[in-house]
């Protein structure tokens, strides 16, 4: 069992910038992929980005250049840069990763607020 833990999440202003780390309680590259969703009031868990054991990334469409996933494999740590927030962003995100496609693992979320 991967545990996840998240941090980072807070209250910012529309226009700024949040960084959201994950910290996994293995090696990732033991991981076929980690990556970000999130979930806001009412709406169901979307994805937001993915990045690979390989490190390729994805991204879904309404990120558009405002975000980026990367990774620190010495900490076992994927962060989640998020710039030119908007108030629609808000929500609570939750780390997940995958070993395989039998295996996945969620993270406790962590909530983002942006204020207009």
């Amino acid at each position: 069992q991967v545990q996840l833990v998240e941090s980072g999440g807070g209250l910012v202003q529309a226009g700024g910038s949040l960084r959201l780390s994950c910290a996994a309680s293995e090696n990732i590259f033991t991981l076929s992929a980690m990556g970000w969703y999130r979930q806001a009031p009412g709406k169901q868990r979307e994805w937001v980005a993915t990045i690979s054991s390989g490190g390729s990334t994805n991204y879904a469409e309404f990120v558009n250049g405002r975000a980026s996933i990367s990774r620190d494999t010495a900490k076992n740590t994927v962060y989640l840069q998020m710039n030119s927030l908007k108030p629609e962003d808000t929500a609570v995100y939750y780390c997940h990763a995958r070993r395989g496609y039998q295996y996945e693992f969620w993270g406790q979320g962590t909530q983002v607020t942006v204020s207009s």
